[in-house]
């Protein structure tokens, strides 16, 4: 066995002669041991809100979207269309129209995007499941009908159960204006049938019709804004991605869910990482207590070291019982907290200890959402050994050897 190795677990354990020691080594792996914690758990919460932005996000939009890399609208019949449908993992096809347009309502007016969707589109996303009101139904007896986002029918002071319609106002393409607007506006009106909720950016933007009303409405002709694919859940994303990639060429983007939400997923990430090396370098802070702690030993094993010296160990041998010594330290409080750190994520996974402050049924979830990822507990047992062995190192490249040089006189 390694004789260094084998003296610093020995100091590890042993009592020191100065109680005080015993006091600032306890207080050192307390702070990792916290410092550990709170990496994980932290991280873990962020994962867990991210995951469920995912969620709401994923009941809402497709598996895969085909959009033109420039420009708004494309003729469908510009790519293979079919050999995307023949595809052994596409389950459904849908071709979506979205324009934004001024609704009106009552004296009510709000800018909203009007998205026309197919007969299918319930099929390939969870939208009944997102309703607070309402059924979901976009044509009935001949009548056009719309399902409204919760933040648009807010503003407009729409109900399901009210008679007046929503009046719907765009531009006529290729007219300009005139003495006479009205001539260079299309108008159409339709009824609520149902308000959905997902999420702030979805519900005060969208309200959902049928393909048939929209191409009317917006003289789109036989141009489509996207195609929306449900793909297999046993299907593997991102091979399908990149075949559909394959198939549409250059121009056009096919964006995976989160693609289709990339600032904010991207946003998330940052602040995961900004969240991680805040942390860290609190870590490091908590870690001088590291410092003192072997600063302190060295006087405390001075007679050891003479003795050593005398023995004939090398200058650097000794130095490396110090080094493992604040290893030691900061390995057994890494493991220690990340155990008790995935404890406490797993607790409240398990019993939801941690309520979210005035959630009381007004929200989806009632406590803080965990996940966790193996690879932030990775990172985090990296990042305490890292500082452990920064705090380690500073003691003992610059206090041992004057006390060598303290023993070698004595």
């Amino acid at each position: 066995m390694n004789l260094s190795f084998y003296i610093a677990k020995r100091y590890l354990v042993s009592k020191k002669k100065q109680n005080i020691i015993n006091i600032i080594s306890g207080i050192s792996t307390a702070g990792i041991i916290v410092g550990t914690m709170a990496i994980i758990i932290i991280v873990s919460v962020m994962n867990g809100f991210t995951q469920l932005i995912g969620v709401f996000y994923s009941d809402f939009d497709p598996d895969l979207k085909i959009t033109v890399a420039e420009g708004k609208m494309f003729d469908p019949g510009s790519i293979n269309t079919a050999e995307i449908k023949n595809l052994p993992d596409v389950v459904q096809y849908a071709e979506v129209i979205e324009e934004v347009a001024m609704l009106k309502y009552g004296k009510q007016q709000f800018p909203a995007t009007v998205k026309g969707v197919p007969a299918n589109y319930p099929e390939y996303t969870n939208i009944s499941k997102l309703l607070v009101e309402g059924s979901y139904y976009l044509e009935k007896d001949g009548i056009d009908y719309a399902v409204v986002g919760r933040g648009v029918a807010n503003y407009l002071g729409v109900g399901v159960s009210f008679l007046e319609p929503i009046n719907v106002y765009v531009p006529k393409k290729g007219r300009q204006l005139s003495l006479n607007p009205s001539r260079a506006i299309n108008y159409d009106y339709l009824y609520p049938s149902a308000v959905f909720a997902v999420l702030e950016d979805i519900d005060a933007k969208y309200i959902l019709v049928s393909d048939k009303f929209a191409t009317e409405l917006f003289e789109s002709g036989q141009n489509i804004s996207a195609i929306e694919l449900d793909i297999a859940d046993d299907a593997d994303i991102d091979a399908v991605q990149k075949s559909i990639q394959a198939i549409v060429g250059n121009a056009f983007h096919v964006k995976n869910k989160e693609q289709q939400h990339d600032l904010i997923f991207k946003t998330m990430k940052s602040e995961k990482w900004a969240v991680y090396f805040i942390l860290v370098f609190i870590l490091l802070l908590a870690s001088g207590n590291m410092i003192g702690n072997l600063t302190m030993l060295y006087i405390d094993k001075k007679e050891d070291i003479s003795i050593l010296i005398s023995m004939g160990m090398s200058k650097d041998k000794i130095n490396r019982i110090f080094l493992y010594e604040g290893w030691l330290i900061s390995f057994l409080g890494g493991v220690i907290g990340a155990v008790l750190g995935v404890l406490v994520c797993w607790l409240q996974i398990r019993f939801e200890l941690i309520k979210l402050p005035g959630a009381n049924n007004s929200f989806v979830i009632s406590a803080y959402p965990v996940e966790i990822m193996f690879s932030d507990i990775l990172l985090a047992f990296v990042a305490v050994l890292s500082v452990g062995f920064l705090a380690s190192w500073y003691p003992v490249k610059f206090m041992s050897p004057k006390h060598l040089v303290t023993s070698n006189i004595n």
